[in-house]
């Protein structure tokens, strides 16, 4: 069975946006960004909330940031190589290859491609992952915690919902950014 994997990007105070929505305040480096491209390697199936999407789909319809380097380009083929779930009422078309709406998310539904996916599949975008966790569905939460603090926001992590964890990795990177990858211990 695979694994549903919440990925994100958090700030040392916990959020993935500032109070303006912007998230240009972290540190990538080259380092950071390659083992970000070998997470997205891992999964076969990316989930995405309408927002998330529509910041990713540039990966795909805008080669110039492909061209950028060597980074760039394996990164923009990683993103490629996987399906996409984009869960939106209100997107209308997709702009990008293997790439499909759902209006609502289901649980049940995610429960049964978990079990038939060859590959795992990652959550991405705070609201959805936010039902992921409230249906029990996510088994891995990994945060790549940046060194700032930007003291308000979008919280990285749903509010409202209790979980344990367990500390199976950790890597700290040159720049100060440290990922933290856990296990969701059943309820």
């Amino acid at each position: 069975m695979a694994k549903l994997i919440y990925v994100n990007n958090v700030s040392l105070d916990g959020y993935i946006e500032d109070e303006r929505g912007a998230f240009d305040w972290f540190p990538i480096g080259d380092e950071v960004f390659a083992f970000h491209t070998d997470l997205l390697r891992s999964a076969g199936t990316l989930l995405y909330g309408r927002r998330l999407y529509e910041a990713m789909a540039v990966w795909e319809t805008d080669s110039a940031l492909a061209a950028q380097s060597d980074l760039t380009a394996d990164f923009a083929n990683a993103w490629q190589a996987a399906s996409k779930i984009v869960y939106s009422t209100t997107l209308a078309a997709v702009s990008t290859a293997d790439t499909r709406i759902e209006r609502q998310f289901d649980p049940a539904a995610v429960r049964e491609l978990k079990a038939t996916a060859g590959s795992d599949l990652t959550v991405g975008g705070a609201n959805l992952a936010a039902q992921a966790f409230k249906a029990g569905l996510v088994d891995e939460c990994q945060l790549m915690v940046l060194p700032v603090v930007v003291g308000g926001g979008k919280p990285g992590l749903p509010t409202g919902i209790r979980a344990a964890l367990e500390l199976l990795d950790e890597r700290r990177f040159h720049n100060g950014v440290v990922h933290l990858r856990y296990r969701v211990l059943p309820h």
